[in-house]
């Protein structure tokens, strides 16, 4: 079996340089791309197995895009990696159906990590400032 499949967006480019060279050594970088709607269509065209995104995207949010991904392609694990701490945002992005939630400021301790862990089909949560607890339950 081959590498996992990856593809990430951010709208911001020095993030995407970021979070390819951090993941390429364990898992294959399909794709990269800059807003929502160029997420789901190369979600569509490359089928990865794991999509990174960011929750603030232009054209459509990262947590719109995941829910259009995930109706087409429910098998797709999907991971934020994002500035926002907030545990109601947390929560939101895990009903969605996503698999794992990474604070930006951790990606670089987090980022590989829960990304073996949502591939085992784990639900992984960076551990949010102030020790805040969430409910990790995920309506199937």
């Amino acid at each position: 079996m081959g590498r996992t499949r990856v593809l990430i967006a951010d709208n911001h480019s020095f993030a995407l340089g970021q979070w390819s060279a951090l993941l390429e050594p364990e898992f294959e970088v399909v794709g990269a791309v800059a807003d929502g709607l160029s997420l789901v269509e190369a979600s569509r065209r490359l089928r990865p197995d794991v999509v990174i995104t960011d929750i603030t995207m232009p054209m459509l949010d990262g947590l719109s895009a995941a829910e259009r991904i995930l109706g087409a392609a429910p098998w797709t694990r999907v991971v934020f990696v994002t500035v926002h701490a907030d545990p109601v945002l947390v929560q939101r992005s895990l009903q969605t159906g996503a698999a794992g939630y990474v604070l930006k400021a951790l990606a670089g301790e987090d980022l590989v990590t829960a990304l073996r862990a949502v591939v085992a089909g784990d639900t992984f949560v960076s551990v949010l400032p102030c020790d805040e607890r969430i409910s990790m339950q995920r309506g199937h």
